[in-house]
């Protein structure tokens, strides 16, 4: 069959903020709950998706993410499933430890970890990122060939959020990260049998309140405004290696108007024809 009537769409998002990540402190598995500034995220996030078609949330089981997950299923009454495959990479002995510690005390683990060696697991049960990388690719293939032609809420952590961009865009586990990781900011990706493809990555802007100047709450954000804002404009390259037919504009579904899609020679590019509406 058509590589077209084989595609899932999917919303990737990560948890709101916690306090730790205010701290900079490392989380991994360890469960932490989200903070003020987190839940503000999570509600807004999940007013940014009320209007659209979700088939189904699928979310990490620690608190920090499925009380994310639990507000956009609260918004959209979509059904919420809770998936260890989308766990934060287990980082053992470092959780609870900030980078500047680990690297003060540890500076081998440090310089390990720093230059992205995919062998190495931290000491006390951490996972090496070629363990990461295998378990959140069979995740996400397994949940989106569940939802041919339907697209999904896959909510979860920084590092497996880094997995997805890197998957989507065949960039090897070492390469250098260039890319953002903000908390609760709408990702989207597309995903046929052949793999994942990028469609528009990481701002918040999707969201803002009327006013809002960044990802949190400021004084300028007026109480009850409408956040539901369309994705601004985007024009990143699919890269795929030769001309098949687009992802997109031959699908069974659609996309929202302000998206479009041409050849160009490195690849499909999925663009937005304006800013946000």
């Amino acid at each position: 069959m058509p590589m077209s009537q084989h595609a899932t769409r999917i919303l990737a998002i990560r948890h709101g903020e916690t306090a730790w990540n205010a701290d900079t402190r490392i989380q991994g598995h360890t469960d932490i709950a989200l903070n003020d500034t987190g839940l503000w995220q999570a509600r807004r996030v999940a007013q940014a998706l009320a209007h659209e078609d979700i088939a189904a949330i699928y979310s990490s089981d620690l608190q920090r993410a499925f009380a994310t997950a639990q507000a956009i299923a609260q918004a959209t009454r979509a059904p919420l499933l809770a998936e260890r495959g989308l766990r934060e990479r287990g980082f053992g002995s470092f959780e609870g430890r900030s980078f500047a510690q680990v690297e003060q005390e540890s500076p081998e683990h440090a310089r390990r970890w720093r230059t992205r060696d995919p062998h190495y697991a931290p000491e006390g049960g951490g996972e090496t990122l070629i363990t990461l990388h295998a378990r959140v690719q069979e995740a996400v293939q397994r949940l989106a060939a569940g939802h041919d032609g339907q697209q999904i809420v896959l909510v979860a952590h920084g590092g497996v959020l880094d997995i997805l961009y890197r998957l989507a865009t065949r960039l090897e586990l070492q390469a250098p990260r260039t890319w953002q990781l903000a908390n609760a900011a709408i990702n989207r990706l597309l995903w046929t049998p052949q793999g994942l493809a990028l469609v528009g990555w990481g701002t918040c802007s999707t969201w803002r309140a009327a006013g809002a100047t960044s990802c949190t709450p400021d004084r300028q954000e007026r109480p009850g405004a409408s956040t539901a804002r369309a994705c601004p404009a985007v024009a990143i390259c699919c890269r795929r290696p030769q001309s098949p037919p687009c992802p997109l504009a031959r699908s069974s579904f659609s996309l929202p108007r302000y998206f479009s899609c041409s050849w160009r020679w490195s690849g499909w590019s999925i663009a937005g024809a304006g800013g946000a509406r």
